[in-house]
């Protein structure tokens, strides 16, 4: 065991090591982890494992996870619609596709993120965050916070600092939600802005809020300092010890498949491959020269791959055959500037030797790109 220190008065947790691959059954009643992981994918393999694995009869489950980092989308979201994914390529952020419903969050490491599991029948997600608000109140009496009907924990009765998911299973189920500590909001706030115009699509939107952190309420809260108070009052209420396990989420010994969780949740195919079918219908303003071309493009996108397309270009503008191998290369390829970049570099090669077509083609290629 190591004890950790006092701080700001708070008594913090006594930290179990358990051995590998015995605590899942040894421990009856209720059980916390929390990951030695920042990784986005690999925690969000940890709830899948659990969900799969666990005998949540026997004992329920809280799951403690940061990330470095990150935009997580809802199960049947839309990641072009929902946050800036050239931004997001730019700052080397992280997209992931959760098995859960609801909306799409940003994380960081000043973000917390809690799963608490139990069997669908003991599933009740307006007590997990009651459980949450009381912690926060043993911690800070003076906060004012409070849950609503649409299971988000409120601020000051106006600033949203957690946000809820869930997955229902057959036997099995889970509720997860966020705490925003001291999260980068400006960050936030630009990652998670669509920029794409004339998306049409049934995904689950998410519902825009006013955001704050714990910690402009109260400098002196750190993540750890929630961590710990969150996971003190779920032990007195579960009447377990107050004992934290630390997994490591790439260890196979102690979670048996977790590396083939983990790479599914990594793949184009379940990131971006997932998204519900959805239209492009946009006008392109394309600088040439010395004039604005107007450029309509309609495309329908089924799995992430282009199924329709059509570029309504002026006549002339570029000869009929190179403008039909775009639309042709184009038709069932990703939806995605890499797949597009590495397309329309081969067929630039073999364009007519012409400077002013090459030009045309070039500015035509950087616009459909820029749509991705």
């Amino acid at each position: 065991m190591v004890l950790q220190s006092l701080k700001n008065g708070l008594w913090l947790s006594c930290i179990l090591r358990t051995p590998k691959a015995c605590f899942w059954s040894t421990a009856s009643g209720g059980l916390i982890v929390q990951s030695v992981s920042n990784d986005v994918y690999q925690n969000l393999a940890v709830e899948d494992w659990i969900h799969d694995h666990m005998d949540l009869e026997k004992q329920q489950v809280l799951f403690l996870w940061r990330n470095s980092p990150a935009v997580v989308i809802g199960r049947h979201q839309n990641p072009w619609q929902e946050c800036n994914l050239r931004l997001l390529r730019q700052k080397n952020i992280k997209l992931a596709r959760r098995r859960s419903g609801g909306g799409t969050v940003y994380h960081d490491l000043g973000n917390i993120n809690l799963t608490f599991f139990t069997t669908r029948k003991k599933y009740e997600r307006m007590e997990n965050l009651k459980l949450i608000v009381k912690a926060l109140k043993a911690l800070r009496p003076q906060l004012d916070v409070h849950v609503t009907d649409r299971y988000d924990i409120l601020l000051d009765r106006q600033y949203k600092i957690s946000g809820t998911a869930a997955k229902l299973g057959r036997t099995s189920a889970y509720h997860h939600c966020t705490l925003l500590c001291n999260a980068d909001k400006l960050v936030l706030s630009s990652v998670l802005k669509s920029p794409y115009k004339g998306l049409k699509s049934n995904a689950t939107p998410s519902v825009p809020a006013s955001v704050k952190n714990l910690f402009e309420e109260d400098p002196g809260l750190t993540s750890e300092m929630l961590l710990d108070v969150i996971a003190k009052e779920y032990a007195t209420q579960h009447h377990i010890d107050h004992h934290i396990t630390l997994i490591n989420p790439a260890d196979e010994t102690l979670l048996p498949g977790i590396s083939n969780k983990t790479k599914e949740l990594q793949t184009w195919e379940w990131v971006y491959g997932k998204t519900p079918k959805f239209s492009v219908s946009t006008c392109l303003n394309m600088a040439y020269k010395d004039s604005v071309l107007d450029v309509k493009v309609n495309m329908d996108v089924k799995h992430g791959r282009i199924e329709v397309c059509n570029i309504d270009l002026p006549e002339q503008w570029l000869p009929p055959g190179l403008y039909s191998e775009l639309v042709k290369s184009l038709t069932g390829s990703k939806f995605c500037p890499n797949e597009t970049t590495t397309l329309v570099t081969t067929l630039l090669r073999a364009c007519p030797q012409d400077d002013e077509l090459h030009n045309r083609w070039s500015v035509l290629c950087e616009n459909m790109i820029m749509l991705m």
